[in-house]
């Protein structure tokens, strides 16, 4: 089951429950930007612009068509899915943001280790797409360093 599966919490109020934290946390700038299938949350802190793309479930993907059973939902019952479906996916991406702060308040990490994934780079993409070919790459050549170093003396 997917976090907050069944939240009551519409999704504007999720938005603005982000901007709040953000704000909290002295963004410089914020902004979403939204698509029918994704939407993108920009936001600038600590010097650095940090990006999350948030993929939105499909209104004509099945599971909001068919019920379980297979049988087709009405109009109404799809929209209420689907919409749960969005409430859900904000929830959880409010819930990553809020964690990353609080893990950052309690120095646990530093602010680009929380974020260091999402920040965007000049060219526009952000470190996660510049390193995932190279770490994907090492383990397909094989090239990472082993778990545990060979013991020393041969013993």
């Amino acid at each position: 089951m997917a976090y907050a599966a069944t939240t009551n919490v519409a999704v504007s109020k999720t938005k603005g429950e982000i901007d709040g934290l953000l704000r909290k946390h002295r963004a410089a700038g914020f902004g979403i930007f939204e698509e029918q299938t994704r939407a993108m949350l920009v936001f600038e802190m600590s010097s650095r612009r940090i990006v999350f793309h948030l993929p939105l479930p499909n209104q004509m993907d099945k599971q909001f068509i068919m019920t379980e059973r297979g049988k087709t939902r009405s109009a109404d019952s799809a929209m209420a899915a689907w919409e749960q479906a969005c409430r859900s996916r904000w929830r959880a991406l409010f819930l990553c943001i809020k964690a990353k702060l609080e893990s950052i308040e309690s120095g646990i990490e530093t602010f680009e280790d929380a974020f260091l994934a999402h920040i965007q780079m000049p060219d526009g993409h952000s470190v996660s797409e510049h390193v995932r070919p190279r770490i994907a790459s090492a383990y397909e050549t094989g090239s990472m360093q082993p778990l545990l170093p060979a013991p020393k003396g041969g013993a």
